[in-house]
């Protein structure tokens, strides 16, 4: 009898250990804690465990998306995710444009905003958007391994901001009109006489030069954009339109164009005359900058969502429908583009100033305007 009870409390007490163990293992570190406590103090959402947001959104079941994102990479990122996550019942579309992106804003302002939980923010009105979204600190569950996804990808200033996105500019070129070794490789080349009179295109939203300003800073930028209109450009709108044009050998250079569009286009290019420079610094720029919906019904869903598209699955989705990841991603077709060479990068330090910096550009490069073709 004696034995039987020593067997017993054996196991109970292997089983209480057993317990302690569990709860050791799990509970949070005093760095981690120390972290949630000065989140919390500056009025930001930490969790110390993935386990709890998802405990969250299982009890949300739902999730409504706001994207600029390509038709074809949401619903890509959106099935996997279904699939990651299927007791959360998605819906995700994608609304373009500085209307769509006005009115978000307004019905925000409004107090109208509650139809959705994940939205982007566009830089044009930036700082307009930060008090409408949901303080989640991403960045400190980042850096604690909390949401499994790169901390620079997150708005060290605004922590509740994601770029999800990156876009390169590259310079294009048509190989029947110019040969490889004629193409400049320094962006202060192409001011030479022999690239004047309506031998280059590039677009009047100069989102390209407004790239170069983190590497050369404003006043040379500046300088560059004044010489760059003595040249007397082609001015166009749109990169899609501006390399189909390119293409068809209507000029022999496309100056600082999207390289994924580069890349689309090329494909339709059935006589192989586009070519590609990397000129350096190559001027990137975040880009796809979300937020979680303050007056969202589903907040830890979106909380999900972004954190889904940042981390490896997501990204390299991204990349494999439009070569759209983060050139903070490792591996991306960004970061691998850019890979050993000089980089000026438009990211959250100038993120704010972005607009002001294509304004002044706009003014030194004589308020040009599209032509029609």
């Amino acid at each position: 009898m004696k034995a039987r009870y020593l067997w017993v409390a054996a196991i109970l007490l292997g089983s209480w250990v057993q317990t302690l163990s569990v709860f050791a293992a799990a509970a949070p570190s005093p760095s981690l804690m120390k972290a949630k406590q000065e989140a919390e103090a500056k009025g930001y959402v930490f969790f110390t465990n993935h386990e709890e947001i998802v405990a969250q959104a299982k009890k949300e079941g739902k999730l409504r998306v706001l994207s600029t994102q390509e038709p074809a990479s949401i619903k890509a990122i959106a099935s996997a995710f279904k699939q990651k996550y299927p007791f959360i019942d998605v819906r995700a579309e994608d609304v373009m444009g500085m209307e769509n992106y006005q009115l978000i804003l307004q019905e925000m302002k409004a107090g109208l905003a509650k139809s959705w939980d994940v939205n982007y923010v566009a830089f044009d009105f930036y700082s307009e958007f930060l008090p409408y979204q949901k303080k989640f600190d991403f960045l400190g569950m980042a850096q604690y391994g909390v949401l499994k996804m790169p901390a620079n990808l997150v708005d060290p200033v605004n922590r509740h901001i994601v770029a999800l996105q990156s876009n390169a500019q590259v310079v294009a070129y048509n190989k029947e009109l110019i040969s490889p070794d004629r193409v400049p490789s320094t962006w202060e080349n192409f001011l030479k006489p022999e690239f004047s009179d309506r031998k280059l295109a590039t677009d009047v939203r100069p989102k390209v030069f407004a790239a170069l300003v983190p590497a050369w800073g404003l006043e040379k930028t500046l300088d560059f954009a004044k010489k760059l209109a003595s040249q007397q450009p082609i001015w166009l709108r749109g990169d899609a339109q501006i390399i189909t044009f390119l293409m068809t050998g209507q000029f022999p250079i496309a100056l600082g164009q999207n390289y994924k569009t580069f890349v689309r286009v090329q494909k339709k290019d059935v006589k192989g005359v586009l070519g590609l420079k990397v000129v350096e610094p190559i001027p990137v720029r975040l880009s796809e900058t979300q937020g979680v919906l303050a007056t969202g019904q589903n907040p830890h869903a979106g909380l999900l969502w972004l954190e889904f598209q940042a981390g490896p699955e997501g990204q390299k989705i991204l990349d494999e429908i439009d070569l759209a990841a983060s050139i903070f991603s490792p591996g991306s077709a960004h970061e691998q583009l850019a890979r050993g060479k000089k980089v000026s990068v438009l990211a959250w330090e100038h993120y704010l100033k972005m607009a002001r910096y294509e304004e002044e550009i706009v003014k030194a490069l004589g308020f040009p305007r599209a032509e029609k073709k």
